[in-house]
């Protein structure tokens, strides 16, 4: 377990000589004369001194500028008339402004100017306000002992002059010092002093401030939910007096709070809200503050390369404004990137770089999160002895600063080395001193890390029903912590990363199955793999069936709505962009980035809807199902459930009938991952898939390992197979295994078996409930295919003029050369059978009650307008796009360009296809690599088939491989005759028309009739 580096905005009051009053002219014996053009003068001051502090109050960059302009021009008119005090007050903002920009060394100047006047002139209170502001700049600086040097010659002489107000910020000030190194419980005393001043006095805004740092010190002492009283209690009294800097500090605070506490969702929200109002005031500090914190939020939660972009982006901003606490955090935390990452050397040069800020800036709690860091670094590249070195370093830092969370994970930490060392007995001690600090600080992530550990030490120790009471009380908080994740997807990221904790479950389970075969443990091993896949689909497939956007505000809408425009607008500048004559990588790059960011906003806008939806919030969260549910919903006498789970050391086959389960010890992920690869690679490659020998040895090879234990259960029943890791990717139906004696045993299990594939077999239950009740749509097919996707297209050019068509062609000619320099494959290319296929398949159906959708009109446009909602069944027959990194921009490819030759957005992607209202039995998608996206442990595939089942279709037929045009074509065509003709379900009309085509000498090889799979309702 390791530590991220996570701030709470401290409350510094730098630019304190702003709450004065406006400066005074000194009042001095001179004539009459004089006096008048001194008065003039004075006047003239004064008012550029309130025009730069109207500036000042605007808060941005620039304003601050403005405001550094004004008051210079002040100074020089307050040192013409002999005016000491406006001068000393003025230079004093100048150092505030320059040290709020982040020029620590300029501020620093003029504070000392500040300082010379104010003593020379005898002003104690502004002499007081001036060291403040001065240990404010030095523990920015990290210079904390020169900070307090300066604070305490402060607080006599606020002290002294009765300056109640001066004395409740210095002291505020020196409880900062003391929390940043450590010594919370002094830093409790001095900010404890404070906030009775700044209510005596009325100065609701320290008032706030003291209430935050209290709150902050809570948080780091683990008692969050009185840091959360605290401050809840500061928010609105920033609020009320428009403190924006300040709101953006609370409101980081309470993020870091629900961070600690597991609440990764209500942080992110928390955060989102703090980072514009720290751009809006300049706080470039804050900014950076709160974009490692939201960095750190989607560390935890799996999402490594978006956490690294919010690093980067807050990395120069801490330097920028000299925070060398928050740059050495920021490296800390990528350098955990990296290591998680699996990259250790990169690791250990961020980690290396951040230990000596840390040292030099005197954060004992930053020291301590770097070597603990960089020992589970160690610990990890197999130096155990060098990784406790660095742990026995950093838990008396721990135990100095009172940071029992931290401590919890380094004793967590020694622990994890003692069990790698094989000393279980050691490792339980350390453990079971980490567990209960974890229960007491609120950190319920690092509690189930801990009981999850203890469960493995006891189950090393042969104790494993204690091992099964620990591992099933950390999967109960688990469960708990992702429930809190209103976003679908970052909930499935959580997910992906408590992986280990369900395989560790699973695998424990069935060794006490192995010694008690008739306690049920193989049952519960079942269910907990159904508990373990296809949760976020799940979720989603229960929403799917509710207007969850019914009783949201207006306003909420409508930004959704513009984040629909928005990326619509932008998809279609990309295809503008890629078709041109030259096409610019680096401006598709920027227009490729723009667009990631406006789908991460609308995913987010997607989240506020449903955390604010009431019709989301009535809805309860969907069971998996129990074996006698799934036995008694989903299974009938003839068909069976294979289930599988890839395990580290081992693997797992659960084979489910109406009436029974058995359960099957598979080889390690591994072997199979080997296998499987192999297999696929043997059907789909152009060198390997013609060649009969080589497929039939890597079929029979992966058959071996994952059907021939339960062969003889299989018969000839339909099998549903839920899948697991790279099985997703495997062609089920080319599997072969071996029969009894006699017999061809090249079969493929197609020839035999009806196949139908699943995320879960949960998800067919939730889909069963969802149409249940549904009235059929009153139209048959609807067919979209061989859309326009080149303005060079031959159909364009014959709704051209001659002089139209000769432009275009030799626009083409240049852009064609251009895009095979590049290996771009743009334009796409039509596909000249998917015409045919939908002839064909159309022939097959009633004119009246089908529908046949070419060219121009098969358009994203003709998709999205709702009438698809009218057909039974829907086919897409044209290219797919499978995008395994981000699959939302997974998608469908329509027709590019309209019936002028203008090209437009032809790209269908899965966000639009979440958004289709459907009403299908089936959605068949002919096309590329439509069964692909991206691999999700514990998800499996998130791609384009759980957009088409959100959007109401029963059923999905997809592929797993780029496949070829006129093979679909004839598969296609057969698929659907059976179901017409023969009056086949979907399902079983697939085996036949896949069984015809392999007894075609053309079309034999599993390559040309395997890619095609279905998912969802097999009935």
């Amino acid at each position: 377990m390791f530590d991220r580096t996570q701030w709470f905005l401290a409350g510094m009051s730098i630019a304190l000589s702003l709450q004065l009053s406006q400066p005074v002219a000194a009042t001095v014996p001179v004539g009459k004369a004089v006096l008048t053009a001194q008065t003039n003068s004075s006047e003239a001051a004064q008012k550029v001194y309130v025009e730069g502090l109207e500036l000042y109050n605007q808060g941005t960059a620039e304003a601050l500028r403005g405001a550094i302009a004004k008051w210079e021009e002040a100074l020089k008119l307050f040192r013409a008339v002999g005016d000491r005090g406006g001068e000393a007050t003025t230079l004093s903002n100048i150092g505030a402004v320059y040290s709020k920009l982040g020029e620590k060394q300029k501020a620093l100047e003029y504070y000392s100017q500040s300082l010379l006047v104010s003593r020379a002139v005898g002003d104690r209170g502004g002499e007081a306000l001036t060291l403040n502001n001065i240990g404010s700049v030095y523990n920015d600086l990290g210079e904390k002992q020169k900070a307090l040097e300066y604070y305490n010659q402060s607080l006599p002489l606020s002290r002294a002059v009765g300056d109640r107000g001066g004395e409740a910020r210095t002291l505020n000030n020196i409880g900062s010092v003391y929390s940043q190194l450590g010594e919370q419980q002094k830093a409790l005393e001095y900010y404890s002093q404070s906030l009775p001043l700044f209510r005596a006095v009325g100065d609701r805004g320290g008032e706030a401030l003291a209430l935050t740092n209290i709150g902050g010190v809570y948080s780091q002492l683990g008692e969050q939910q009185k840091a959360l009283e605290y401050l809840n209690q500061s928010l609105p009294l920033r609020r009320a007096v428009g403190d924006r800097g300040g709101e953006s500090q609370t409101l980081n605070n309470i993020g870091s709070v629900y961070n600690d506490l597991g609440e990764k969702q209500k942080a992110l929200e928390y955060y989102s809200q703090s980072l514009p109002l720290s751009r809006a005031v300049g706080n470039r500090s804050g900014e950076a503050t709160t974009l490692s914190n939201i960095g750190q939020v989607y560390d935890d939660l799996g999402e490594k390369q978006k956490a690294l972009e919010y690093y980067s982006q807050s990395l120069p901003l801490s330097r920028a404004v000299g925070n060398r606490s928050g740059e050495a955090g920021t490296l800390s935390n990528i350098g955990q990137v990296y290591d998680d990452l699996g990259e250790k050397q990169k690791a250990l040069e961020y980690l290396d770089q951040s230990l000596p800020l840390f040292r030099a800036v005197g954060d004992r709690s930053g020291e301590a999160v770097t070597l603990t860091n960089i020992g589970g670094v160690y610990s990890e590249l197999g130096e155990q002895q060098k990784a406790l070195e660095y742990y026995s370093q950093s838990l008396p830092l721990r135990r100095a600063v009172g940071n029992r969370g931290g401590e919890a994970t380094t004793l967590n930490n020694i622990g994890g080395v003692y069990s790698r060392l094989g000393e279980q007995q050691k490792a339980l001690e350390y453990y079971s001193q980490s567990l209960p600090l974890s229960r007491a600080t609120g950190d319920r992530s690092g509690e189930a890390n801990n009981l999850s550990n203890i469960a493995y030490e006891k189950r090393e120790q042969g104790n494993l029903t204690e091992a099964l009471t620990n591992i099933e009380a950390s999967l109960k908080i688990i469960e708990n912590l992702r429930t809190k994740i209103a976003s679908p997807e970052l909930r499935t990221s959580y997910f992906a990363t408590v992986q280990n904790y369900y395989e560790f479950y699973i695998d424990l389970l069935m060794q006490l199955h192995k010694t008690n075969p008739k306690s049920g443990y193989d049952r519960k091993a079942l269910e907990a793999s159904e508990r373990s896949r296809a949760r976020s689909l799940l979720e989603l497939l229960q929403e799917s069936n509710t207007n969850i956007r019914e009783g949201i505000s207006p306003d909420l809408l409508q930004q959704e709505k513009r984040l629909q425009q928005q990326l619509d607008a932008i998809e279609k500048q990309r295809i503008e962009t890629i078709s041109t004559l030259n096409p610019n990588a680096t401006k598709i790059a920027e227009i490729d980035k723009q667009r990631l960011a406006l789908l991460q906003e609308y995913q987010q806008i997607q989240t506020q809807i449903r955390s604010a939806s009431p019709r989301y919030a009535a809805l309860t969260q969907p069971q998996p199902l129990t074996l006698p549910e799934i036995q008694k919903q989903i299974l009938d006498e003839n068909t069976i459930l294979l289930q599988y789970s890839l395990g580290k050391d081992r693997s797992y086959l659960w084979v489910v009938t109406s009436t029974g389960l058995t359960s099957y010890e598979l080889p390690k992920q591994v072997d199979i991952e080997t296998a499987a690869v192999a297999f696929r690679t043997a059907v789909t490659s152009p060198t390997q898939r013609d060649i009969p020998q080589k497929v039939a040895e890597a079929s029979a090879n992966l058959g071996k390992l994952l059907l021939q234990p339960a062969a003889a259960q299989l018969g000839n029943k339909r099998l549903l197979i839920v899948p697991d890791g790279v099985l997703h990717y495997t062609p089920f139906p080319a599997l072969t295994i071996s029969q009894t004696s006699g017999q061809n045993t090249n079969v493929p299990l197609i020839a035999q078996h009806e196949i139908i594939t699943l995320p879960s077999a949960s998800t067919l239950a939730i889909l069963r409930q969802n149409y249940g009740d549904r009235k059929p749509p009153s139209q048959t097919l609807a067919i979209l295919a061989d859309p326009v996707f080149s303005p060079g297209d031959e159909r364009v050019k014959g709704q051209l003029t001659q002089a139209a068509t000769e432009k275009l062609e030799a626009n083409n000619l240049g852009l064609n050369r251009s895009l095979r320099a590049s290996n771009r494959e743009w334009p796409p290319k039509r596909l000249p059978f998917t015409r045919q296929e939908a002839q064909t398949i159309s022939s097959l159906f009633p004119s009246a009650s089908s529908r046949q959708i070419f060219d121009f009109d098969a358009s994203r446009t003709t998709a999205t307008d709702g009438n698809l909602a009218n057909y039974q069944i829907v086919h897409f027959a044209t290219h797919g796009m499978a995008n395994s990194k981000n699959p939302e921009l997974s998608g469908i490819v329509m027709s590019m360009v309209d019936d002028k030759g203008n090209l437009v957005n032809g790209f269908l992607r899965l966000t639009d296809i979440f958004n289709l209202k459907l009403a299908a039995n089936l959605v068949v998608l002919s096309a590329c690599q439509s069964g692909m996206g991206q691999n999700v442990k514990g998800e499996g595939m998130v791609g384009l088939t759980r957009g088409f089942m959100y959007a109401g279709a029963q059923r999905v037929a997809v592929s797993l491989w780029s496949v070829d045009d006129e093979g679909t074509a004839v598969l296609m065509q057969k698929f659907y005759q059976k179901m017409v003709q023969q009056k086949l379900a979907p399902a079983a009309a697939l085996r036949a028309a896949q069984i015809e085509m392999m007894q075609q000498e053309k079309w034999q090889s599993p390559y040309y009739w395997a890619a095609f799979t279905l998912q969802g309702e097999w009935k």
